[in-house]
């Protein structure tokens, strides 16, 4: 025999265990919170680019398309280049950096378009001016080894990274990560609250009865509190005293006649 609920059922599961639901989910909240100002470290990201022209050692000042194309398909071999031990290890004594080329690596990405000369180094860092001085060095001396290593000389900067006044950190974001951890912890108290729910076989209700034991109701006991039971405790007393007063005034009447 399947089981079904009600969408009444449901809304009575979630009022229910509403308490247990916003408790879970200002827990989660709280967590992420303390997480994303407290516990993670900010990271700040400096973009540089360059450019893959033409060889300027090239005689001829006309623009020729095989070229351009030509230096396009070179941009994937430069964006191995440029984070090879070759010119991370150069960055990383030049800027005295206290980790390693592997390190380095892990903090800088290297990026172009489609069909595009324009290449795109980030390097993310703990430090914001730091990952400027990163991107600049980096792009500096792989501009310099190009020509030892492809004997060509078409690297050209863009645009140097430059930190601004009040760098902004791109990780952690406190207040996505706190949404997130909201709807997280929602869906796991309502998840928690119909698992309760569902583990929970005591009987509660004349219904529970009739559903579980298939027994008719043939009479229900009240549960009486103590305040209840103080209450009619007094209403009785009440009651004597009235009888008692009644039956004092008719014994003196019957004395009187």
């Amino acid at each position: 025999m399947e089981e079904t609920i009600s969408l009444k059922e449901i809304f009575a599961v979630l009022k229910k265990r509403l308490g247990l639901i916003i408790a879970i989910t200002v827990v989660a909240a709280g967590i992420s919170a303390i997480i994303s100002f407290f516990v993670i470290t900010p990271t700040y990201q400096s973009n540089a680019q360059f450019i893959v022209n033409q060889d300027t050692n090239a005689e001829s000042s006309t623009v020729d398309i095989n070229q351009i194309r030509s230096n396009v398909e070179i941009i994937n071999t430069y964006n191995q280049i440029i984070v090879s031990r070759r010119i991370l290890d150069q960055v990383v004594e030049e800027l005295d950096l206290p980790y390693s080329s592997g390190t380095l690596a892990s903090q800088v990405a290297v990026s172009s378009q489609q069909n595009s000369q324009v290449v795109n180094l980030t390097v993310t860092n703990e430090d914001p001016y730091l990952a400027a001085d990163i991107a600049n060095k980096t792009i500096e001396v792989f501009q310099e080894e190009v020509p030892v290593l492809l004997n060509v000389n078409n690297v050209s900067v863009l645009a140097e990274a430059v930190t601004g006044a009040n760098p902004s950190p791109v990780n952690p974001k406190p207040m996505l990560n706190i949404a997130i951890a909201i709807v997280v912890g929602l869906m796991a108290g309502v998840g928690l609250a119909f698992l309760l729910e569902y583990l929970d076989n005591t009987i509660k209700t004349e219904q529970d009865i009739e559903d579980k034991l298939g027994l008719p109701i043939l009479g229900v006991v009240a549960h009486v509190t103590d305040e209840e039971m103080s209450r009619a405790h007094i209403s009785r007393a009440q009651v004597s005293n009235v009888k008692r007063e009644r039956g004092n005034i008719n014994g003196a009447k019957k004395k009187t006649v």
